[in-house]
C-alpha cells in the first residue's frame, strides 16, 4: 500500500540449547538515522519515543519481506510487542506450524539477519536545519518481518518515504531559488539607486 513505510533492524534467535523457536529483536529504535544523501545534504529520520503511544498494534503479523504467508500474529498470541526506552521490540513464537519452524531454521541459518516493520504515520514534522523528518505519531503497525535484503537507507527507500523527502527537497530548492531571486532584485535596486 502506498502509505505504508518500512524500516530494518537486527533479528536474533535463542541459543541452540534453548531452541524453543522464539525470535526477538527491535523493529524500530528511537535513534536518528540517515536515509539518503542528495546534493551533499544528508536527509535523516527519527522516531519520537512517544510515537507508538496511540498506535494500533492490535493485529500485527510476522511474515517475510512484508509479503506472503503469515507465520505468527499478535491476535493469535504468537507475536508479543513492547515499547521501551530503546524502541519497538518484538518476540515471536515460530513453534506453532511446520512452515513457521522452517522459517525459524532460515533465520537461525543467517538467511534473514535483519528485521523491518511496516507502518503508517499519523503525525510528523520536518526540521529544515537538520534535514530530519521527525515521526511524532504512528497510526498503525502492520507487520514485523525478517527481510532477505534489508533496505539500506542511503540507497533504497520505500515509495512513500522517498515521496515525502522528494517533496521536502523540491520545497527547499524552491525556497533557495526564491531567495536568490530576491537577492538579485535587491542588487538591481541598489544599482539603480546609485545611478
Amino acid at each position: 500500500m502506498k502509505d505504508r513505510e518500512y524500516r530494518q533492524m537486527e533479528l536474533r534467535v535463542n541459543s541452540e540449547e534453548d531452541k524453543n523457536y522464539m525470535v526477538e529483536g527491535y523493529a524500530s529504535t528511537f535513534e536518528s538515522y540517515v536515509l539518503f544523501e542528495e546534493d551533499g545534504i544528508k536527509y535523516s529520520e527519527r522516531i519520537e519515543p512517544t510515537a507508538f503511544d496511540e498506535a494500533d498494534m492490535t493485529d500485527v503479523v510476522f511474515r517475510i519481506d512484508h509479503e506472503g504467508p503469515v507465520y505468527a500474529r499478535t491476535s493469535a498470541g504468537t507475536v508479543n510487542l513492547w515499547v521501551d526506552e530503546h524502541g519497538l521490540g518484538q518476540k515471536t513464537d515460530l513453534s506453532k506450524t511446520q512452515r513457521a519452524r522452517e522459517l525459524f531454521d532460515e533465520i537461525e541459518a543467517g538467511n534473514y539477519p535483519k528485521m523491518s516493520f511496516a507502518f503508517r504515520v499519523a503525525d510528523d514534522e520536518y526540521d529544515k536545519e537538520t534535514h530530519t523528518r521527525i515521526i511524532k505519531r504512528i497510526a498503525k503497525v502492520f507487520d514485523v518481518s525478517p527481510v532477505s535484503f534489508p533496505a539500506n537507507p542511503t540507497t533504497e527507500l520505500s515509495v512513500s518515504t522517498r515521496d515525502y523527502f522528494n517533496g521536502v527537497i523540491e520545497a527547499e530548492k524552491a525556497e533557495r531559488l526564491e531567495a536568490e531571486k530576491r537577492e538579485i532584485q535587491k542588487k538591481k535596486i541598489r544599482i539603480l539607486m546609485e545611478v
